[in-house]
């Protein structure tokens, strides 16, 4: 029996109780930060030896050298060569629409004159060397390689590391296909804290990166916020989210799939549905129970439903944006007659989804968009996973003698304020 937790915002302590649904643990708790710390202290001291003996402790296996851990480039040649023709053909297109969505976020230079005849500008440049790291476990993820390797091949980066764990030894062949489809320079078989590390301070096996991205679990994510300021990382990823908002139009089987989409990632991940219309909820919950039987990954959908799924029960659809806007969702659906109209109410969403037939399952794998989003309400302040992650801007300055004085008297100013001497000198010696 699926346990459905249901809401109502006309409950007097329903901001409470959503709170409550919201309110995850803390990702790292003392236990785990003490762990990931010694492991970073231990990679950095002694690199490759700490590298191979934490990854045969922890992923169970019996690697006698480091080199072993570098996955060959004619390996994932051949895992490609190897793989199923359909789901090639389904990697390739997924390739194509990911690189073609990824063109249109480049940032570009420019430059323009201002009144006092100044050249100002922006300069823009790819990082000359990311890590990408793609989990492995529960689940292989080759859509992981694709969403995190593309744009960074498009934003121009010089080369792409790519860890991956590979527990008692085995590793996906369709993420090794992936990594040669998106061109990932090098593959290691690493995962953990240690990958992190060995990717932030370098090994002598592993390259130093300059920025790491892709998700993680719990002690991943410590690794990531530990080495942040060595490194660029992308952000710190929490469990999958899925909100779907409906106005009781839609298949209620279609609903329960959605929900199940993201439930299966995870047992804490979160998936939430808003109506007002309460039947609908029903026939959704109805739906939920009879289909939840017949999934492989059934245990875990359960004890996410149970734990951090919810039907809520709102008075309309503004109510329905604004519940939605509050939990700030990774993905949200508009499951809606006109989705379109509910756009301009929605402020905070990782990815929005629009109209009945746009699954969240489209964005996390061909839609063109990246999957990788902003989770735990981070979509209130931050982004996807973009070309931008891989790209910095300089600015440009150059002034004339002439445009320079007015920027002499005005910096000159400023800076005595400040009780900064030698800028303000440094600022009148140009007028």
């Amino acid at each position: 029996m699926l346990e459905i937790r249901r809401l109502k915002t006309s409950a007097p302590d329903f901001c409470a109780q959503l709170d409550a649904l919201l309110d995850r643990a803390p990702e790292t708790g003392a236990e785990v930060v003490r762990a990931v710390d010694a492991i970073i202290a231990d990679v950095r001291a002694r690199g490759d030896a700490a590298l191979l003996e934490l990854t045969n402790r922890y992923d169970r296996r019996s690697v006698g050298h480091a080199a072993e851990l570098e996955i060959p480039r004619r390996a994932c040649q051949a895992a490609w060569d190897g793989l199923d023709a359909s789901l090639r053909d389904a990697l390739e297109q997924a390739c194509a629409r990911i690189r073609a969505y990824a063109e249109y976020q480049k940032l570009q230079d420019f430059e323009f004159t201002d009144a006092f005849g100044n050249r100002l500008g922006q300069r823009v440049t790819a990082l000359e060397r990311v890590g990408i790291y793609v989990p492995g476990g529960k689940a292989a993820y080759p859509s992981s390689v694709l969403m995190n390797a593309i744009p960074a091949r498009v934003a121009g980066v010089d080369e792409i590391i790519m860890a991956v764990p590979a527990p008692g030894g085995e590793l996906n062949s369709a993420v090794l296909a992936a990594a040669h489809l998106a061109g990932v320079d090098r593959v290691f078989s690493i995962g953990g804290a240690q990958a992190i590390a060995a990717l932030a301070y370098g090994t002598q096996t592993v390259p130093a990166v300059d920025k790491i991205v892709g998700p993680g679990n719990a002690y991943v994510a410590a690794a990531k916020r530990a080495v942040f300021g060595r490194v660029g990382i992308d952000a710190i990823a929490g469990p999958s989210e899925i909100v779907v908002i409906s106005d009781g139009n839609s298949d209620p089987d279609w609903m329960a799939m959605d929900l199940f989409s993201q439930a299966e990632h995870g047992e804490d991940s979160e998936a939430i549905l808003i109506s007002p219309d309460a039947e609908f909820l029903d026939r959704v919950a109805q739906s939920m129970q009879a289909r939840v039987r017949g999934l492989v990954r059934a245990d875990i959908v359960a004890a996410s439903i149970r734990e951090r799924g919810a039907l809520i029960h709102v008075r309309d659809l503004d109510e329905a944006c604004a519940v939605a806007n509050r939990i700030a969702p990774e993905h949200l659906e508009l499951a809606v007659d006109d989705p379109r109209a509910l756009l301009p109410k929605i402020r905070h969403a990782g990815a929005i989804f629009l109209g009945r037939h746009t699954p969240e399952a489209f964005g996390d794998y061909c839609a063109g968009p990246n999957h990788v989003l902003p989770t735990s309400r981070a979509a209130r302040f931050s982004n996807p996973l973009g070309v931008y992650e891989f790209q910095k801007r300089s600015s440009l300055i150059e002034c004339t003698p002439e445009g320079a004085r007015p920027l002499a008297a005005i910096a000159g100013r400023i800076a005595d304020a400040e009780g900064l001497q030698a800028h303000a000198q440094s600022a009148r010696d140009r007028s």
